[in-house]
């Protein structure tokens, strides 16, 4: 099935809000951070319009494992969804993400969170992220960046955050991703 982004007024992708989660546990983390956010700013059709603090975070689901270093890159951008999808795999493979273990440690993890108030079930992307309303490593790097964010289907970022255990979420204020 094809989906496409596309205005059926204007012929025009519209521009919208899109949403991407980062994260790393292997290696040299902040190293990874920096330049998988180094990649989506060299994104033809991509503008950064936020990147969040960096947040040091306990691994969910396999806890044998070092934790993560996360952050939350707020872009805006006429691309289709599939496209925003293919550069973060692009982005993956290119600092040798390795998907042994569902869950599992890994050098880099570039999720495509919500874009705009798209939501779709396709065979490749769900948006918004099926687990984002869950996942205060995620929510809480997004709320720093946008407090009034709201997740497709689910309500305010800031409620959602405000819901779950962040215990395991220390934000690091000794490390920024530029």
């Amino acid at each position: 099935m094809t989906y496409l982004d596309v205005d059926t007024l204007s012929g025009m992708a519209p521009l919208r809000v899109a949403v991407f989660s980062l994260g790393s546990n292997l290696g040299d983390r902040f190293e990874y951070l920096q330049g998988a956010v180094g990649a989506l700013r060299a994104t033809p059709g991509l503008k950064i319009t936020g990147v969040s603090s960096v947040y040091e975070t306990t691994p969910v689901g396999l806890v044998e494992q070092p934790d993560f270093l996360n952050i939350v890159v707020v872009t805006e951008s006429t691309l289709p969804s599939m496209v925003m999808l293919e550069r973060a795999l692009a982005i993956e493979d290119a600092y040798s993400r390795v998907r042994v273990v569902p869950g599992g440690p890994r050098t880099v993890d570039v999720d495509l969170i919500a874009v705009g108030d798209r939501v779709l079930n396709g065979e490749n992307l769900t948006l918004p992220h099926p687990r984002a309303h869950e996942r205060a490593f995620v929510l809480a790097p997004w709320l720093e960046v946008e407090p009034e964010a709201e997740l497709v289907g689910h309500g305010r970022v800031a409620d959602l955050l405000a819901g779950l255990d962040a215990t395991g979420v220390r934000r690091r204020d000794d490390l920024r991703v530029e």
